[in-house]
């Protein structure tokens, strides 16, 4: 099964239209599938009062509330018609997660072919429900989330009217950068086998081997984030990939994914042509003159194996030569 390379540009373009296209063009040359942005009316999704969280303030200073902060990177109705064009012409496939019903009607309309539940809206109920009863695919996030927690969403989308087999739920660590020892990597699995789910992984951890790693365990979708520069203001930059380190992590998954093959064990074709040469012969260990008794003095295992195999050693010992052997001839019956 092929991975599918999520690219999440998120609200990576500062409030800037132009970023938010040169995003879609590097997740297109990075080899993502498809390239994910955040829809949002800020007056709807955060209250004018709320906390920044650590992270933000630490990428964006304590002078603003995390409202101004959000509201400053909100993307207009005509900016998701620009950015649904600009991946038309790049070939990937764009998408966005909602963060309130507005949105939700907004993606609907422009005609996106699946939904994004964030780990911060699995328990918000109504929006579920209004996921949930939209039609389509749904990628679950499940950062900050218990495992009855992410039970009882998944109930809720069913309900609704979207089946469990359409959902994907994602493990993820919801902190920016995620620390190595919280990523707890074999959750993701515990979530499939617990709840019969596909499932994925959306990282934040610093490099590209934590989602290399979650493919090999089974993951079907790899969310990371994509910023043009690391270094650039904005709460997400930081614990994003840039453009070449993205394109990395992709050819990574695809070796990856070969690798894994049918897990039948074989001998496989590049493998082959090395049996003889690695393998080895009964050989003459000494000079043998017909008649002789093979014996475990006169006799060794040497390369190449182009003569009886040593697992015949057993049947060897105690037989005699039917003629003479020089030193690392090959034994013969």
């Amino acid at each position: 099964m092929t991975t599918l390379v999520i690219a999440e540009a998120g609200v990576n373009h500062n409030g800037d239209i132009g970023m938010a296209i040169e995003l879609v063009a590097r997740a297109a040359d990075a080899g993502a599938d498809i390239v994910k942005f955040q829809t949002f009316d800020t007056s709807q999704v955060v209250a004018r009062n709320a906390p920044k969280a650590a992270y933000q303030v630490a990428r964006t200073g304590d002078e603003d509330s995390q409202y101004d902060m959000v509201r400053r990177l909100e993307l207009s109705h005509d900016a998701h018609l620009t950015l649904v064009e600009a991946c038309r012409a790049h070939g990937i496939t764009f998408m966005s997660t909602a963060f309130d019903h507005g949105s939700l009607d907004l993606l609907m309309a422009i005609g996106v072919e699946r939904l994004k539940v964030p780990s911060g809206e699995i328990t918000n109920l109504p929006l579920l429900r209004d996921v949930g009863r939209r039609g389509l695919p749904v990628i679950l996030s499940t950062g900050m989330a218990t495992l009855g927690e992410v039970e009882t969403a998944l109930d809720v989308l069913r309900t609704s009217g979207t089946a469990t087999d359409r959902v994907t739920v994602l493990h993820c660590t919801t902190e920016y950068p995620a620390p190595f020892p919280d990523v707890n990597l074999r959750a993701m699995t515990t979530l499939r086998d617990a709840l019969g789910v596909d499932i994925g992984y959306s990282d934040h951890t610093p490099g590209i081997e934590v989602p290399i790693a979650a493919v090999a365990l089974g993951a079907t979708i790899i969310e990371k984030h994509l910023t043009l520069d690391r270094s650039l203001p904005g709460p997400d930059h930081h614990a994003s990939l840039e453009p070449g380190e993205f394109a990395q992590m992709v050819r990574s998954i695809r070796h990856v994914e070969v690798a894994l093959g049918d897990g039948i064990k074989r001998v496989v074709g590049s493998e082959a042509q090395n049996r003889t040469i690695a393998r080895r012969s009964i050989v003459a260990a000494t000079p043998i003159r017909a008649g002789e008794t093979f014996t475990s003095a006169n006799l060794a295992t040497k390369r190449p194996a182009i003569g009886l195999s040593p697992m015949r050693w057993d049947e060897v010992i105690g037989r005699t030569a039917a003629r003479d052997f020089a030193p690392d001839e090959p034994i013969e019956l």
